[in-house]
């Protein structure tokens, strides 16, 4: 096979810190498994509820460090949040050095408009710029999506374009977490039903308005099991393949584990890249009162269940560089020209004239 040149990557955004993220949170047949600790909300909550008190931040921080631990040598990505995960689990040496890292820059919780719709904030104090100097590979963004309330709608799309945009100013992967919610139509809450009804149309609408903007897309199941038949979900699986623009990996939203397996194996059907999962792994995990308990319930049942869904991954999902059109065969081959570290990311900037005696060493 001929040299490829490298400006088939650039023009798909495969920049060489993006395409670096996404070698570092892949397998190495180009899938993705990928675990979620950055819930700090549900997560404060179960050990709340456990403790029959509030944990302090010492206490979240090592049940957050303890599950990295165990878990991130049988993935090939973890998600850390900033405020509670981040320095202390790589300090630790809780994650792996094959094991890529990806760290959420939105806020836990976000304030609500006049209809109850969630309006994305970004981590005070934190950002796309800090998580690229904290050498991460990738960021994530969680953006509440509902296409059909306009308010939100506008708001939230435009945080996911300033997002993309810094993404691409600092050259890191950028994965985009969109999920519907309910909300008040002329002032009036959603019943469950209704949400329930419309969640597969909102899943694989809002993949047309937003998976343009990332570089990997994590999305919900379009349906729910148990409500619309097996056929009808691989149905709204496949038209969800169809909208994603990008690479797509599923997310577990909670449900218990032997329902995400099912999920999961219906998904690669359809052409995930693989999964980026939390609770389904893990949420009993945060019930347990003490560490020994947490520990051994991490290193037995929450690695099991990693295993078993590494393994549905690696064997059906989609690998990330086909959903861009490109094989294995074609990476290998690319090349690029003399001369393109300097036009690389714009080309040199202006810099002040140097004399004859200036330092040598000096940074323009």
């Amino acid at each position: 096979m001929n040299a490829i040149s490298i400006t088939r990557l650039f023009g798909l955004g495969l920049t060489p810190g993006k395409l670096r993220g996404l070698q570092r949170i892949s397998n190495p047949n180009g899938t993705l498994t990928m675990i979620a600790t950055d819930q700090n909300s549900s997560m404060i909550k179960m050990m709340k509820d456990a403790l029959k008190r509030e944990p302090s931040y010492e206490e979240i921080v090592d049940a957050k460090v303890m599950l990295s631990r165990a878990l991130s040598p049988h993935c090939s990505g973890i998600l850390v949040d900033g405020y509670y995960g981040y320095a202390s689990t790589l300090a630790a040496w809780a994650i792996p050095s094959a094991t890529g890292i990806l760290i959420r820059v939105e806020k836990s919780g976000a304030p609500k408009n006049a209809a109850g719709a969630p309006i994305a904030e970004i981590e005070a104090g934190w950002g796309v710029a800090k998580i690229k100097r904290c050498g991460a590979d990738a960021v994530k963004l969680l953006a509440q999506f509902e296409p059909g309330e306009f308010d939100s709608a506008e708001r939230n799309f435009e945080l996911v374009r300033r997002i993309h945009d810094e993404c691409i100013q600092h050259d890191i992967l950028f994965l985009l977490e969109p999920i519907h919610f309910p909300y008040k139509v002329n002032g009036v809450e959603e019943s469950k039903d209704a949400v329930l009804a419309r969640k597969a149309r909102t899943v694989i609408e809002t993949a047309k308005y937003l998976s343009r903007y990332c570089d990997v897309y994590k999305a919900e199941f379009p349906g729910t099991l148990g409500v619309e038949s097996d056929s009808q979900l691989m149905d709204n699986l496949k038209r969800l393949n169809d909208a994603c623009e990008r690479p797509w990996v599923l997310l577990s939203a909670g449900v218990d584990y032997d329902q995400y397996k099912k999920q999961v194996e219906m998904a690669v059907k359809a052409g995930a890249s693989g999964v980026l999962g939390g609770r389904a792994f893990w949420k009993e995990f945060f019930t347990y009162p003490t560490p020994a308990e947490r520990l051994k319930f991490a290193e037995t049942e929450c690695v099991r269940r990693v295993q078993e869904i590494d393994a549905i991954v690696k064997s059906g999902a989609t690998p990330w560089f086909k959903r861009y059109g490109l094989s294995i065969e074609e990476l290998h081959m690319i090349r690029a020209t003399e001369g393109w570290h300097a036009r690389y990311g714009g080309g040199p900037t202006l810099t002040p004239a140097k004399s004859a005696t200036a330092d040598p060493h000096a940074v323009y």
